[in-house]
């Protein structure tokens, strides 16, 4: 996310409200609570994620250990295990 000049963005007398508070600082200003998006999923990380646990799954429904797995995905025997029991839930 950039970053924007409070000058070009906010009203003049906000922006002396905001700078009695804050001055030279960066603030973030979060979205209200309705329009929050979850982790990962602006970017696409998410649906990423879930594709490749979906194809985990898959590999180890059709056979495949848990250490072929762990080592084509780069991930530890343990993760791999916490993404084949979390579909379980």
């Amino acid at each position: 996310m950039p970053y924007l000049n409070a000058d070009g963005v906010l009203p003049p007398e906000l922006l002396s409200e905001i700078q009695k508070y804050v001055q030279g600082a960066l603030v973030y200003v979060p979205r209200q609570g309705t329009e929050r998006l979850g982790w990962g999923h602006r970017n696409g990380t998410r649906a990423e994620l879930d594709r490749r646990n979906t194809a985990i799954r898959a590999a180890k429904a059709g056979g495949r250990t848990i250490d072929d797995l762990a080592d084509e995905y780069c991930l530890s025997a343990d993760g791999i295990r916490k993404i084949l029991y979390c579909a379980r839930r």
